[in-house]
């Protein structure tokens, strides 16, 4: 009998370590970005084909490990001449980078609800380390579903010269910095 309690308990506390992966609501996320245009005025845009999953063994995510991948050519900026400049050779190369990647090296909880996500970006062939603040919005159970979810909001900026995007292009007509910003939802699996 011990031995039955005794496996049931070394059970019991390895399930309490076992990751969960959570999937994007593609249906409540966006994905998107923002330059400045002649020094003077904002420019979004987003894009619309993207995935994600969080890994995580904690309820409050601090060893999360997040993967995302987009479609390069599903940029969209409301403009259709401006959504083919940026997939063609002078800006995003779609055709031959058709995918951006992200995937953290670290999450960690700063303050509250205040995360740091350090990981790689890897765009238009050229991967570096990016660093991410993350705001954990919290979990709810799905009324419908009845599935766990939760909420992010990510911010960040990177240049687009580090990976090589618009390189003829001066910065005082479309800035270097990219602001970065995403709204998710994940479900539990």
């Amino acid at each position: 009998m011990k031995k039955i309690n005794l496996l049931a308990a070394m059970l019991f506390v390895a399930g309490g370590v076992f990751a969960q992966t959570w999937s994007l609501d593609k249906a409540h996320s966006k994905l998107g970005f923002k330059i400045t245009h002649l020094l003077i005025s904002e420019v979004e845009g987003s894009f619309k084909n993207f995935d994600a999953t969080i890994t995580s063994s904690k309820d409050d995510f601090s060893d999360a490990v997040i993967e995302l991948t987009a479609d390069v050519a599903s940029v969209n900026t409301d403009n259709e001449g401006r959504d083919k400049h940026l997939n063609g050779p002078d800006f995003f190369d779609a055709a031959q980078f058709a995918k951006l990647t992200f995937k953290s090296t670290s999450f960690k909880k700063v303050e509250g609800k205040t995360y740091k996500a350090k990981g790689d970006l890897t765009l238009h062939g050229v991967t570096k380390p990016v660093e991410l603040t993350v705001t954990f919005n919290g979990t709810a159970v799905h009324p419908y579903n009845k599935k766990t979810i939760a909420g992010f909001k990510v911010a960040g900026v990177i240049k687009r010269s580090d990976f090589t995007v618009g390189g003829g292009t001066p910065s005082a007509v479309v800035s270097d910095e990219v602001t970065l910003n995403a709204n998710t939802e994940f479900a539990k699996n």
